[in-house]
């Protein structure tokens, strides 16, 4: 394993989740605001704390590569939603770059489903960990 393999993915892992431990962080210190957005969009407001948990929780399970393809794969379709619910740029031009933007996203975590979370990751832990059990089983008489 050379160090690009070693490094890049926890790097992307971080790189991914920041705009949503970010993005998460603002709705909950600005949810009045984001409540009012929401609402703008005819989102009703009552899913914000679910916005809220999804952006948070799923940032912070990206980032440390836990659960890594079953949270990815709920990230890009939450991140898809996104994209078709508030950055409509067949009514409004102006949304386009930001809909593709949610879009490439979303194609990264598609990647992290495909591929799973890397060596240095929560996830690759437990699968080290299992393996050594499972020696250490297969190894008492």
């Amino acid at each position: 394993m050379n160090a690009m393999s070693l490094y890049a993915a926890p790097l992307g892992r971080v790189l991914i989740s920041l705009i949503f431990l970010v993005a998460g962080w603002a709705k909950m210190t600005a949810y009045a605001g984001t409540l009012t957005y929401m609402e703008s969009h005819n989102i009703p407001g009552i899913l914000l704390p679910a916005v809220i948990l999804i952006e948070l929780g799923g940032g912070i399970l990206i980032l440390i590569g836990w659960q890594t393809r079953i949270t990815a794969l709920l990230m890009a379709g939450f991140t898809l939603l996104t994209a078709i619910f508030f950055h409509q740029f067949w009514v409004d031009a102006a949304q386009q770059n930001a809909f593709m933007k949610n879009v490439a996203i979303a194609g990264g975590f598609l990647f992290l489903v495909a591929y799973g979370a890397g060596v240095l990751s929560v996830d690759n832990r437990r699968r080290s960990d299992d393996r050594v059990a499972s020696t250490v089983e297969q190894e008492t008489p």
